[in-house]
């Protein structure tokens, strides 16, 4: 086991977390859907209002604009924690087409080397070791910093910490006020394995809750803004709202001037939040079916898959 992941810098401009003796910006700026007219000056503006950790995928086909985004900036390199995820799909994660892969991400960004590269669900049709073994080249050559998963469920992240030749940095799932990580999470502190929590409004649903709200009027903040902050202060957690508008990129960074008493982290961890959340728990039915079909529903279906309430309730993050 590595060194226990700690919250030990902290400022009104950033929170970071030391993770297998790096450190990462525990607020990062997620870009997924946002597409090619809006990415740019997205990630502009976050990294204008001072995120410094960047999420990006081969599959939200928008790395050439963040990329572009990120060299605008002016931000020097050393500053930015930059993510971005391989398709975790058999075809892509043969070796040859891994390491075509990776060089192609790095090309699109117009970056040297990755922080972080990750797995993009697992298919479950590819061996496990063996994938992880060619990430690890990866490593070794100076392309990659530190490698991860996502989407994976709490056994296959088991069976990656076990088969890797190198650490497994993060799992990034879905995880918000609405949906109980509890397992994975004490899994990932024992493991020293980041939890990256995308959805952090649980795909907005949480911008109105009654109880946030309550908690953030002592603040003099949003509901949207105590669910951010109440993910921050947990151990081992990093999150990465994402967002086109300019005053909620901006009113997702601005958690950093307030804190939550343990009655209200009780409170907040006692939520249960729609239908949808409550049957998707760890080891529900559509927790294991989200894990199945994840990699393998076209985008067509993913995107009329409806929750609770009308919403929208997208698949993959």
């Amino acid at each position: 086991m590595q060194e226990s992941i700690q919250t030990d810098v902290q400022t009104t401009e950033q929170t970071y977390l030391t993770v297998q003796g790096a450190e990462v910006p525990a607020l990062g700026f997620g870009t997924y859907h946002l597409p090619d007219d809006q990415v740019y000056d997205a990630v502009s503006t976050a990294l204008d209002v001072g995120y410094r950790h960047i999420d990006t995928a081969m599959g939200y086909d928008n790395e050439i604009d963040v990329g572009r985004a990120i060299r605008d900036s002016g931000v020097p390199r050393e500053d930015l924690w930059v993510t971005t995820k391989l398709l975790g799909y058999r075809e892509v994660l043969f070796h040859d087409n891994m390491m075509d892969a990776t060089r192609n991400r790095l090309e699109q960004l117009d970056l040297e080397y990755l922080d972080l590269l990750l797995i993009h669900w697992w298919d479950g049709a590819s061996d496990m070791a063996t994938v992880l073994e060619y990430m690890s080249e990866l490593v070794e050559e100076g392309l990659v910093r530190h490698i991860g998963v996502s989407n994976f469920s709490l056994e296959e992240l088991q069976e990656a910490v076990r088969v890797s030749p190198v650490p497994i940095f993060t799992n990034q799932i879905e995880y918000h006020a609405y949906l109980d990580r509890s397992e994975m999470l004490a899994f990932c502190r024992a493991n020293d394995v980041l939890l990256t929590a995308y959805s952090p409004l649980g795909q907005g649903l949480v911008v109105g809750d009654a109880v946030l709200s309550e908690i953030g009027a002592r603040y003099g903040k949003t509901a949207a803004q105590v669910a951010i902050r109440w993910l921050l202060q947990q151990e081992g957690v990093s999150t990465i709202p994402r967002s086109a508008n300019p005053k909620h990129i901006r009113a997702n960074f601005d958690v950093m001037d307030f804190e939550l008493t343990r009655d209200e982290i009780r409170r907040i961890d006692e939520l249960e939040g729609p239908l949808m959340y409550r049957l998707n728990r760890e080891g529900g039915a559509i927790y294991e079916l989200r894990g199945a079909l994840g990699p393998v529903v076209p985008d067509f279906l993913r995107e009329r898959l409806v929750s609770v309430g009308g919403r929208v309730a997208r698949l993959v993050g």
